[in-house]
């Protein structure tokens, strides 16, 4: 185990790389010129000169290039554009929101997927095994950026139950974390309803009606245990997805998490910070992958990675 943990720590490097490299080539290559954004277009040639000197955007680009590699080898990933504040630290601030988002938008699509999950397996064929799938492909049909108007519509404006936007109290959370898990709730839905099939056909479940138990207990305490092993994996690499989709859900519901602070910053042209926000988002994908794997190896003994 500890072999495999040094090599997959190992791996985030080349990952790390990756993704500095090619955000680093797609945001210089974007139109439009962070100076003229700040300055406007009243502004004198003169001016843009001396800002583009004092941002470093005079340089050429493979120099640009070899300062930003330096600087994140030694943890400085540059100060922003528009506020003039170091990235880590504009980082650094809106990350606990997004990590609350992130984690109540995993625990919604848990709550929901497991038990409609279950009962879906348990009843297969049946009224509820159809109703789940509908309800799985629709909600699988509603993107975010649709969605989240939607509930904004109905429990904000219509019914007056919860605020339109903002961040401080549990009322400001529920539609982002609903909009976020929903999508994710209906494709683990689908998978514990096929796991959970699958170990009831095995032997050891078979076994343990024939001792006398319930097909409730024998489920409960035998088969869903081994189903959940391929659910977590999946939980883990959806991580991604949500901080991902945060994009979207943080600009409709004006949540100050990272994924608000990269719009703004890509719509100013703000490189430095458009580079770091996107980097973070990826050494937490890796981070959360890396510890899934882990998970499963708790939840199943039979896993291994030597």
């Amino acid at each position: 185990m500890r072999s495999y943990l040094f090599r997959r720590l190992a791996q985030t490097f080349p990952v790390a790389f990756g993704v500095v490299t090619v955000v680093f080539l797609l945001i210089h290559l974007l139109p439009g010129d962070p100076v003229e954004i700040m300055l406007g277009e009243s502004a004198v040639p003169a001016q843009k000169e001396e800002l583009r000197r004092e941002l470093r955007l005079d340089r050429p680009i493979l120099v640009q290039y070899a300062e930003y590699l330096s600087g994140i080898s030694r943890g400085d990933f540059g100060v922003s554009f528009r506020s003039r504040e170091p990235v880590l630290r504009e980082i650094a601030g809106r990350f606990p929101a997004t990590l609350l988002l992130a984690g109540t938008s995993l625990a919604v699509s848990i709550i929901v997927a497991l038990p409609l999950g279950v009962l879906a397996a348990m009843r297969r064929g049946k009224a509820a095994d159809l109703l789940s799938g509908f309800a799985a492909i629709l909600s699988l049909s509603v993107p975010n950026f649709l969605l989240g108007p939607l509930l904004l519509l109905v429990f904000s404006v219509q019914l007056g139950l919860l605020p339109v936007s903002g961040y401080g109290t549990a009322r400001h959370l529920v539609l982002p974390a609903v909009t976020l898990g929903l999508g994710m709730a209906a494709l683990l839905t689908r998978m514990v309803r096929a796991t959970v099939l699958e170990e009831l056909r095995k032997e050891y479940v078979v076994a343990a009606t024939a001792r006398g138990r319930s097909r409730r207990a024998a489920v409960a305490l035998h088969a869903l245990r081994n189903a959940l092993v391929p659910v977590v994996t999946v939980l883990g690499l959806s991580f991604g997805a949500v901080l991902s989709g945060s994009v979207i859900t943080e600009t409709i519901f004006s949540w100050p998490g990272i994924g608000r602070l990269l719009m703004q910053a890509i719509d100013a042209r703000d490189y430095p910070l458009v580079q770091g926000c996107v980097l973070v988002i990826a050494l937490c994908t890796v981070a959360v992958n890396l510890a899934t794997d882990l998970l499963c190896a708790r939840l199943d003994p039979r896993m291994r990675y030597d």
